[in-house]
């Protein structure tokens, strides 16, 4: 893209960190965004060359523009898994970009050591050629094997030290997110060793209790993995990890909004009991913008039908085939306020990720990423460093 192109959206409302500024207008560039107001008009800051766009003619009334969507966690699309490499990585990204997802933490399936190390560098080697990739996140091989999901529990281990340096090593400081049981031997090592070398560490595939979830955010865990799934549930009695990581400011919990994973009544709950540390994540498998069919998730078959994708032998839920758009509006349906479900998709993760003076916000001097909206949070456009990547 040109590096001098600029894109002047107008006549929307702008929504950022959980607010809604009406009648606004935005700035993009390669550089980053230039200028967002609402009270100084439009036509002030526009040049002769600049592409101007009146959102309300492209989205109709009602238009809503958002920072970029991010991912952090998610295993592929478009047929491919992430797990196959380079090409199989950007075919599913160009997928989940033009449903808004313009950055991404590529989700990595429990594998043997070896080939686990082996796709930590490649992922390693596409940030820094792919601006929109922000990492790797291991799920697995650390993990409980009763709550194993779609993982493969032979190839399930405990998290000795020299097999987490080994794959943080490997990643050569990309290992975004290491997902892990922290009851399993050396699991609170295994956190701290994780945090020490910028990962974060992620509680999940657990059988840990509240008082064992506890321990591991002490340690220095600050998220749980898609909570619900492969954990133990609430209990009056036994209130497990979700209640654990709800209850700690220091935590955020991701969820999976697809109405399969999570019960969506159960979903706007936790919005209002964990406000600002929600994260809205696909899990989303190859299916994900392909449709129905057999489909392989590491080593293990799955079959999607209905949208709905399980492991063919033993009926797991097998991640999903979700697109953060379409998360957005299921939670909005149920009640949550469109600012907070936005800022699940944007700021919550960005700040998660370390990356908060960067992404997640339509502000000057952050990444020029966002999304356009209509009234009913339809994408109608995608920008991605500045430059428009869907219509």
């Amino acid at each position: 893209m040109d590096a001098g192109v600029r894109t002047l959206i107008h006549s929307v409302d702008i929504i950022d960190s959980g607010t809604r500024l009406p009648n606004a207008w935005a700035l993009l560039s390669p550089d980053g965004i230039v200028a967002t107001g609402q009270t100084t008009p439009w036509q002030d800051v526009v040049g002769p060359h600049d592409t101007v766009i009146d959102a309300a003619a492209v989205a109709g009334p009602g238009a809503i523009l958002t920072p970029g969507f991010i991912d952090i966690h998610g295993h592929g699309g478009a047929g491919r898994s992430y797990d196959d490499g380079p090409d199989a990585i950007r075919a599913a990204r160009a997928v989940h970009r033009r449903h808004g997802t313009t950055r991404a933490v590529i989700s990595l399936v429990t594998d043997t050591l070896d080939r686990l190390a082996e796709r930590v560098a490649m992922v390693a080697d596409l940030t820094g050629t792919d601006r929109d990739i922000l990492g790797s996140h291991l799920e697995g091989p650390f993990l409980d094997v009763s709550h194993k999901g779609a993982h493969d529990p032979e190839l399930l281990r405990a998290p000795e030290h020299d097999a987490v340096e080994r794959l943080l090593a490997a990643g050569r400081g990309t290992v975004a997110q290491i997902t892990l049981a922290p009851e399993l031997p050396g699991g609170l090592d295994a956190v701290r060793t994780a945090v020490r070398h910028g990962a974060i560490a992620a509680v999940g595939h657990t059988d840990a209790d509240a008082d064992m979830a506890g321990e591991a955010f002490d340690a220095g865990a600050t998220l749980l993995t898609h909570a619900f799934n492969a954990m133990p549930g609430i209990h009056h009695r036994a209130p497990g990890p979700v209640v654990a990581a709800a209850s700690d400011p220091r935590v955020r919990l991701e969820l999976i909004a697809d109405g399969v994973h999570v019960d969506l009544d159960l979903i706007r709950m936790m919005f209002a009991s964990a406000p600002g540390r929600i994260v809205l994540v696909t899990d989303a498998m190859a299916a994900a913008g392909s449709g129905d069919g057999a489909y392989i998730l590491g080593a293990l078959a799955v079959t999607v039908r209905d949208g709905i994708a399980r492991l063919t032998a033993g009926d797991s839920i097998a991640g999903s085939t979700l697109t953060q758009d379409q998360a957005l509006r299921n939670v909005v349906a149920v009640g949550v306020p469109v600012e907070a479900a936005v800022d699940a998709l944007t700021r919550t993760p960005a700040t998660l990720l370390g990356h908060e003076d960067r992404l997640g916000r339509l502000r000057q001097g952050f990444a020029a990423d966002a999304v356009l909206l209509d009234r009913d949070l339809v994408v109608r456009g995608v920008w991605a460093d500045g430059e428009r990547v869907s219509s």
